[in-house]
């Protein structure tokens, strides 16, 4: 494992303990299809959240916020399908949240963005 994937393992650590702590049971990671990764997948009550998580160390590129762009909206969307289809869940309401992980700042952006 590379300085960064662990980095990135450790920042989605935090954002599975921190979630849990909100009320959120994690019930997948790194789920994987060709095109697509969803970093988290959780149970809010009965509705799916599909998690991005997003590490920023340093702020001169932007924050972590700004690295989600488009395309990786889409990506994240077209792997839900594939989670979704997967267990024929089609019907569970979900949603796409973030966490973000700027420095020693976490910041949980509920509903980031749809499926749409």
């Amino acid at each position: 494992m590379t300085s960064t994937q662990a980095k990135g393992a450790a920042g989605e650590d935090t954002a599975a303990r921190f979630l849990s702590k909100q009320g959120l049971r994690v019930i997948d990671r790194n789920f994987r299809v060709r095109g697509g990764e969803i970093d988290l997948i959780c149970r809010d009550g009965s509705t799916v959240v599909f998690v991005e998580v997003r590490l920023r160390g340093r702020s001169d590129y932007g924050g972590a916020a700004d690295s989600i762009t488009a395309a990786k909206r889409a990506k994240i969307v077209l792997a839900a399908r594939h989670w979704l289809a997967r267990g024929q869940q089609h019907d569970l309401p979900c949603r796409f949240d973030c966490v973000l992980l700027d420095g020693e700042r976490i910041e949980w952006l509920r509903d980031a963005f749809s499926a749409d």
